[in-house]
């Protein structure tokens, strides 16, 4: 019987941190729906991993996969600023609602402790850098929006029923397992997918906005940490993030210059909901959760445009 939950953990942060309890010679059970996730993330260790197929909105799904349970780590969601703009209702059903059930789930099952994937677009576009976890949220999305009220609901599940809960807040992750093949695919595998087919990469906007870029490894251990955490951290939110900045800009142009092409982004229209700048501190994590980031942007940028160079044409 497993004693580790992942939610969405057929997707690329989810399959990441599977491999990481793994590591830590956890057991683990997977909940998925496979909307976003892919089967093929798991492949390579489907043997060792009790994959449960169940959509977070599935009060029997998630009594299910609770039992024997020790930790949740809640990772599953329907990702993407511009899809939750497109479809808030949708969003707001898997990853409100969704959390909701999750944690009386737990709750019902005596599980120890909840960990939730929450996102740094709870800030918004606010002027202040770094951002930090005292500063008033501004979220500027239906996603935002789902992402801070998630993590209301854990401190409130802490602070009323003792669950032990900590919500993370992710600085554009990045790393191997991304998917670059969906209309809402994040920035990083999109600019390597079009390049190696020697086609321009889209950037919205002038370029200049800034990002706070987190290889997927240091996010699997910030996950970790809160295992061992101490009680007194439980109910918190924790900025996890390398704590740089870089531009779009300088992303697009350190990639192309990794896979030797010369091809320059075209620019479009500016996209509702995103945010101008981003930038973390991160020392909250480092003295309650024991965290710091390991993985500089540049090391983690060429193990992932490796990664994606190695994989076969789809």
């Amino acid at each position: 019987m497993a004693d580790c939950l992942v939610t969405g953990g057929a997707g690329f942060i989810g399959s990441n941190l599977v491999r990481g309890l793994l590591s830590r010679g956890r057991s683990v059970k997977v909940l998925d729906n496979f909307s976003t996730g892919r089967r093929e993330n798991l492949e390579e260790i489907k043997d060792r991993v009790d994959v449960q197929v169940g959509d977070l909105r599935d009060d029997d799904a998630l009594f299910n996969a609770m039992l024997g349970v020790r930790y949740v780590f809640h990772v599953g969601a329907l990702p993407s600023v511009v899809r939750s703009v497109e479809d808030p209702q949708t969003t707001h059903d898997v990853n409100v609602t969704g959390t909701l059930k999750l944690l009386l789930a737990a709750r019902e099952a005596g599980v120890e402790r909840v960990v939730l994937s929450s996102s740094s677009s709870v800030y918004g576009d606010t002027p202040e850098l770094p951002k930090r976890e005292d500063m008033l949220p501004n979220p500027l999305s239906p996603y935002a929006l789902s992402k801070l009220t998630g993590e209301h609901y854990l401190r409130i599940f802490h602070d009323l029923y003792g669950l032990r809960t900590y919500s993370l807040r992710y600085f554009n992750v990045f790393g191997p397992r991304q998917d670059p093949a969906s209309h809402y695919a994040a920035v990083i595998p999109l600019f390597v997918a079009a390049l190696k087919r020697d086609a321009a990469p889209v950037i919205y906007g002038d370029g200049e906005q800034t990002r706070d870029f987190t290889y997927v490894d240091d996010v699997v251990a910030g996950n970790l940490c809160c295992m061992d955490a101490p009680d007194e951290a439980a109910g918190g939110v924790f900025n996890l993030a390398w704590g740089y900045r870089t531009s779009v800009n300088e992303l697009a142009a350190k990639i192309a210059a990794l896979m030797g092409k010369d091809i320059r982004p075209v620019h479009q229209d500016p996209r509702p909901g995103d945010v101008r700048d981003s930038q973390a501190d991160s020392t909250r994590a480092r003295e309650q959760l024991g965290w710091a980031a390991n993985v500089p942007f540049e090391d983690g940028l060429r193990r992932t445009v490796e990664w994606f160079l190695d994989q076969p044409a789809p």
